[in-house]
């Protein structure tokens, strides 16, 4: 029996890009399935426009397609997270349906794979945004590197390639905050990167604002390093050299406005640290709880066979 290749596309209100983009996965899918069993699964991140009923259409004549709906907006990470823990492939591929990442590329994703990769990624060397964003994304990923506890891959995509022993790797984890990425630098392997530059949107509007950056950005520091937890230690003989000097310089001077900055170092010094240790704290008592990141609605999901 051929092998199986699950590619997993998350979609949250994509009505207008699905065509799109099966257009030119259909190719992409003919070709691959002279060596592969191939599966298209959407994860649908509870949208409420016409997504689903536009899966549906291409269901009907398309039976290695199928749909997996999640009961309520998850989220980026944790519609992969589904994918990536219910898709039945002994390989998976990650891409998104706005053609941004190109659908093409799975083909060269499979023939490294062949050749004895674990995991093939696309290695985003430029993308049509502006400069202002497209370099504050490049800073943050090397702000991470530094800060990360584990391996981060520079510039790296969701839009990838995993065997399935790296699938299982990963699916080990049980986080309440997932981050694919991390999580694949975290477990190793054999890797293979792939430089392309990101297209425009086929068409509809980007899900990711500023806001959503920023949130998501703090997320995958958090995700990936403790560094905040341990930095009160690091800054401690700083901080009590300065509280020290601060102390001998008001006694000798009698300057009543260093009681003020005195004050100031110590209440910035504990409460940072009460900060971060109650955000970690959070973060460790949710994962303590044990709870799925997604729960699928079986009813309106169109599920793989084993």
């Amino acid at each position: 029996m051929l092998p199986r290749l699950s590619i997993i596309s998350p979609v949250c209100n994509e009505q207008d890009t699905i065509p799109i983009f099966f257009e030119r996965m259909k190719p992409v899918l003919d070709k691959l399935s002279e060596r592969y069993r191939c599966d298209l699964v959407f994860t649908n991140n509870a949208s409420t426009d016409g997504t689903v009923d536009q899966i549906k259409n291409i269901i009907k004549d398309n039976p290695n397609v199928y749909l997996i709906t999640i009961s309520k907006n998850v989220g980026y990470q944790a519609s992969l997270e589904c994918g990536l823990r219910n898709a039945r492939g002994d390989a998976l591929v990650f891409i998104d349906v706005d053609c941004e990442d190109p659908p093409e590329m799975i083909l060269d994703f499979v023939h490294w794979y062949e050749q004895g990769y674990d995991v093939v990624y696309g290695e985003r060397i430029d993308r049509t945004e502006p400069r202002p964003i497209m370099l504050a994304r490049k800073f943050f990923y090397r702000v991470m590197k530094i800060l990360a506890d584990d391996e981060v891959i520079l510039d790296m995509a969701e839009f990838s390639l995993m065997a399935g022993h790296v699938r299982e790797a990963i699916a080990r984890d049980h986080t309440s905050f997932p981050f694919i990425r991390a999580s694949i630098g975290r477990v190793g392997f054999k890797r293979k990167n792939l430089p392309y530059k990101r297209h425009k949107r086929a068409a509809g509007v980007t899900h990711f604002r500023l806001r959503g950056m920023a949130d998501f950005a703090i997320s995958g520091i958090l995700a990936s390093s403790t560094l905040f937890l341990r930095l009160p230690i690091y800054l401690l003989p700083f901080w009590l050299i300065a509280v020290t000097c601060l102390a001998l310089l008001r006694t000798y001077t009698g300057n009543p406005y260093l009681d003020a900055a005195i004050l100031f170092l110590i209440l910035a010094y504990f409460g940072s640290a009460i900060s971060f240790i109650a955000i970690y704290v959070g973060r460790t008592y949710k994962n303590s709880l044990g709870r799925p990141n997604f729960v699928i609605d079986k009813q309106r999901s169109i599920l793989q066979d084993e």
